[in-house]
């Protein structure tokens, strides 16, 4: 029989007043009886609704049946067919906008916790499981992916089980890309992340660190010295963006780019860390989206009090519900309709204050949201000693500019076919961020699985 509870079964996690004293993951997950009962929540729905939502297309209502009758680790294969990183899906997903959207449990109650459920699968999965994945039998072609983020772990890991010789490009020291260097430890383990990577390597994907493609190499020295006979580029976005106000050349102040990069990946929170940190005891951070909640939450975890300030109201913030109630729930201030003006420093060159302006909504803009202007006369100073720029981000212009003939957006972004990735260089493709600007990691993983499938036919039909 269906369970036809209204709610989810609530996910188990850490107290606020615990959570944002450490950096452990801040979501326990379910137990086994949790899972299996969210999992009979589901109706098995004859046209599938859920699946039209996931940009990788996983077997929704096949998994969570599995789920229902307690058979976890087929959940987990069912889910493995479609997604390459099932555990990193689970928690950090947009579900609520994606699959568990179009639940239909939610025309009058919750949707059923599809991500929840996955996390549970995967955790188990990696928990309980000591098979390994068995290596394909090789095809004799070559493909080359750049980047290890979400988009290039995914191509890859589609190309290997195809039987193709993958060799992945890494720029930093440690395979992941934004899963290691941009998504805070409680909200993703890095165990997890190389957990899901050393799948891969059992595949038999190969993963080249410190590699910087258009300086260690260049695409065509890829292609035409090394025999690669298709590329895949997925580098990201990882440009940061600025407000071009005055002082933000001033010592304390951070694009959320570099902060966050040497939290997660150097681990500069870490008592005697080889590469510490200097924060500040008053924190602001400028922007709305996840990138900022998850500077502001790091923030305060070092002991920081932290501000966000963003231009229009709470209810325009992009950032995920979930992440913004995480945010308020650990004591983060919220200073909504309000814009930086000036950055303000002391005579030693440090942040001291950042003078900032009121706004109110006008007109909608070409996003469709009301814009911000000014509001006359309101002028205040908010007294600090770092600020944290988390505006967006666009593609390194590094590979645009040591490639020639890869047409690119004037904003930086490589133009690339929306179905199959495919650049204005033959043979070469793209997706993810590289292609449409910091999104999320489902969408570039999407990306990722449509450019394997379209170099699996290319060299096919080669």
């Amino acid at each position: 029989m269906p369970n036809m509870a209204p709610k989810k079964n609530p996910m188990p996690s850490q107290a606020a007043d615990v959570r944002n004293h450490n950096f452990q993951e801040v979501a326990l997950g379910y137990t086994a009886e949790m899972a299996i009962d969210e999992a009979k929540r589901c109706l098995n729905c004859k046209n599938h609704p859920c699946v039209s939502g996931c940009p990788v297309r996983v077997a929704i209502p096949a998994f969570i049946r599995e789920m229902a009758e307690g058979n976890f680790e087929t959940a987990y294969q069912v889910i493995a067919r479609s997604s390459s990183l099932p555990a990193v899906c689970g928690r950090v997903c947009p579900q609520e906008t994606q699959c568990e959207s179009k639940c239909v449990r939610g025309i009058k109650g919750e949707p059923v916790g599809i991500g929840r459920l996955e996390r549970f699968a995967a955790d188990w999965h990696n928990a309980n499981s000591t098979q390994k994945p068995q290596k394909p039998a090789s095809n004799g072609h070559r493909v080359a992916v750049i980047g290890s983020g979400p988009s290039g772990l995914t191509c890859a890991g589609d190309l290997a089980k195809m039987g193709y010789q993958v060799t992945v490009f890494e720029a930093l020291h440690l395979a992941g890309g934004v899963l290691v260097y941009g998504i805070p430890e409680f909200r993703l383990p890095k165990s997890i992340v190389q957990k899901e990577i050393n799948t891969l390597r059992d595949l038999g994907v190969q993963i080249e660190t410190n590699v910087v493609i258009g300086k260690t190499i260049t695409i065509d020295e890829l292609q035409q010295e090394y025999g690669f006979e298709a590329v895949f580029i997925g580098s990201g976005a990882g440009l940061p963006k600025f407000m071009s106000i005055p002082g933000e050349n001033l010592k304390g102040v951070y694009s959320a780019n570099e902060f966050l990069t040497r939290i997660n990946l150097m681990k500069a929170y870490q008592p005697g860390s080889d590469t510490p940190i200097q924060h500040g005891k008053r924190v602001a951070v400028v922007g709305g989206g996840n990138v900022a909640m998850d500077a502001a939450r790091c923030a305060k975890r070092l002991g920081a009090d932290v501000t966000i300030v963003y231009r229009r109201t709470e209810a325009e913030l992009p950032a995920r519900r979930e992440e913004v109630e995480h945010a308020m729930e650990e004591g983060i201030v919220f200073k909504f309709l309000t814009n930086p003006l000036e950055i303000l420093g002391n005579e030693q060159g440090w942040v001291s204050a950042v003078r900032c302006q009121e706004m109110e909504l006008g007109e909608p803009d070409a996003s469709g949201r009301r814009r911000p202007v000014p509001k006359e006369g309101s002028e205040f100073t908010l007294d600090l000693d770092c600020v944290i720029m988390a505006l967006g981000t666009s593609p390194n212009p590094l590979i645009k500019s040591t490639t020639e003939g890869l047409e690119t957006q004037k904003w930086g972004g490589i133009i690339a076919d929306e179905n199959t990735g495919l650049t204005s260089r033959p043979g070469v493709y793209a997706g993810g961020d590289a292609v449409t600007g910091a999104a999320t990691v489902i969408l570039a993983m999407g990306a990722g699985k449509n450019a394997a499938a379209a170099i699996d036919e290319y060299l096919k039909s080669k």
